[in-house]
C-alpha cells in the first residue's frame, strides 16, 4: 500500500525524540508562520525541537507578534560532540581533568601504570543529538547558507524532510513533501497537520500558519492564492487564528519610519518594461529625513515586489559611502536571479544577491546596470 504525505510524515515522527527545524537563509514570513507552526505541533507530540533562524531583524520584527520558540537561535553550536577515546585493555586511566591555557584546552590523563601508548588513542565524531531534521521553504540545502556549510554531515547522517512549494526544489531529502501548486509553506504544513491530527492544531499553531498564508499570499490577493488556499485558510480561522489581528499586525502597523521611507523612494521609482524591472534610488537624505537606515532596505524591495504585480525584477540602490553604492536586487524565481546575476558579474543568493558598484551618484550608478541588463536580456 503506498502512503500519501502525511502518513509517511507522521510515520518518520514516530521515532523522533529531538528535531531540527530549519529555514532558508534568506526566509520570508512564510517560512516563520510554517516553523513556528512546526515547533508547537512537535511538542505536542513530545518531541523536543531546536530551530535555526538566521538573523533577519526585518522578517522576524514584522512577525514578533506571534510567540516566538524558546528554542528558536540563530546559528547550530554544539549538534554533536566529539569522543577521545582510550582503549583501557592493558593499561586502566585513574584520573582525568582539564586546564584552560590561554587558547588551549589540556586534558591530563593519569594512567594506571607506566607511560600511555599513543596508539591507544582515537579521536571519534558522536552522534549529532538530533534525529530528524525537518526544512522548511528551502529549494536545496545551499540555501540554508551557514547552516549548511558549517553541518553538511547532518545532512547525510540524519533523516531529512523537505517541505516546499518551490518548483525549482531540488528533493534533497529522505522524504520529500513537495507541492508546487500550494500558494506557500505554510498552506502544505497546515494540510499535513488537517490530515494528521487535527485536534492537535491549537489557536496558536492555527495563528502562525494563517499569517505565513497571509503575507505569502498578500492577503489573498495574489495570483498563487487558490480554493485549496482559501479553503485551508478558512479551516485555521476556524481553529481560533484572528485573521484581522494578522493583518493589523503585517499591513497596518508599520514603524513610521519605515512607511517614510517607502513613501520617499516610491515617489522616484523607475520601471523597465523590456525587462520587467522596477528600481529606486535611495539617498543619504532620504535615511536622514525618515530616521531610517540601510537595515531597511529588504523592507522597502519587499514592498516594491508587492505592489508591482507585473515586475519580475526588483532592484534598490544606496550610497554606502563616497565613492561606493550598494545595491539589492530580488527576482520572482531563482533561475531569472541567476541569469541577473550572471549578467552583472555578481553572485546570487537563491531569489536575491547584494553587490556593489564603484560609483558617487546612485541613479547614474542604477542606470549603468540597467543598460548591462538591457543588453544582456532584453529581447
Amino acid at each position: 500500500m503506498v502512503l500519501d504525505s502525511a502518513q509517511q510524515f507522521q510515520n518518520v515522527l514516530k521515532g523522533a525524540k529531538h528535531a531540527l527545524i530549519l529555514v532558508a537563509e534568506n526566509f520570508s514570513g512564510d517560512e516563520i508562520g510554517s516553523a513556528w507552526a512546526m515547533y508547537y505541533f512537535l511538542k505536542k507530540n513530545s518531541c523536543d525541537v531546536s530551530i535555526i533562524v538566521p538573523k533577519n531583524n526585518n522578517v522576524t520584527e514584522r512577525f514578533a507578534f506571534l510567540p516566538r520558540p524558546e528554542e528558536a537561535i540563530e546559528n547550530l553550536l554544539g549538534a554533536r560532540d566529539f569522543v577521545l577515546s582510550f582503549n583501557t585493555e592493558r593499561n586502566k586511566i585513574t584520573n582525568v581533568r582539564t586546564e584552560r591555557v590561554d587558547n588551549e584546552l589540556r586534558i591530563y590523563i593519569t594512567p594506571e601504570k607506566g607511560s600511555i601508548d599513543p596508539r591507544d588513542f582515537s579521536f571519534i565524531p558522536a552522534k549529532f543529538k538530533y534525529d530528524l531534521v525537518i526544512v522548511l521553504g528551502s529549494p536545496d540545502k545551499e540555501s540554508l547558507g551557514r547552516t549548511y556549510e558549517e553541518n553538511p554531515d547532518i545532512f547525510f547522517e540524519v533523516p531529512v524532510v523537505n517541505i516546499d512549494n518551490h518548483s525549482e526544489n531540488e528533493n534533497f531529502g529522505q522524504l520529500n513533501i513537495v507541492d508546487i501548486t500550494a500558494s506557500s509553506t505554510s498552506e502544505i504544513v497546515a494540510d499535513l497537520m488537517q490530515k494528521m491530527d487535527a485536534d492537535k492544531i491549537d489557536e496558536t499553531i492555527a495563528e502562525c500558519l494563517l499569517a505565513g498564508i497571509i503575507d505569502e499570499t498578500n492577503s489573498f490577493q495574489k495570483k498563487n492564492t487558490t480554493p485549496k488556499s482559501l479553503r485551508i485558510a478558512a479551516g485555521l480561522m476556524a481553529k481560533s487564528a484572528d485573521q484581522q489581528k494578522i493583518i493589523r499586525y503585517l499591513y497596518k502597523t508599520q514603524p513610521f519610519h519605515l512607511l517614510k521611507l517607502w513613501g520617499r523612494v516610491m515617489a522616484r521609482l523607475y520601471w523597465e518594461e523590456g525587462i520587467s524591472l522596477a528600481w529606486a534610488p535611495v539617498y543619504l537624505e532620504d535615511f536622514v529625513q525618515s530616521r531610517s537606515n540601510p537595515s531597511d532596505i529588504p523592507f522597502i524591495l519587499d514592498k516594491i515586489r508587492e505592489n508591482y504585480s507585473a515586475g519580475k525584477i526588483f532592484m534598490v540602490l544606496y550610497n554606502e559611502n563616497a565613492g561606493t553604492v550598494r545595491g539589492m536586487i530580488k527576482c520572482n524565481t531563482r533561475e531569472l536571479m541567476k541569469a541577473v546575476a550572471d549578467a552583472l558579474g555578481f553572485e546570487a543568493n537563491g531569489d536575491s544577491c547584494e553587490f556593489k558598484e564603484e560609483a558617487n551618484d546612485t541613479t547614474e550608478a542604477g542606470q549603468r546596470i540597467v543598460e548591462k541588463l538591457k543588453g544582456k536580456m532584453e529581447g
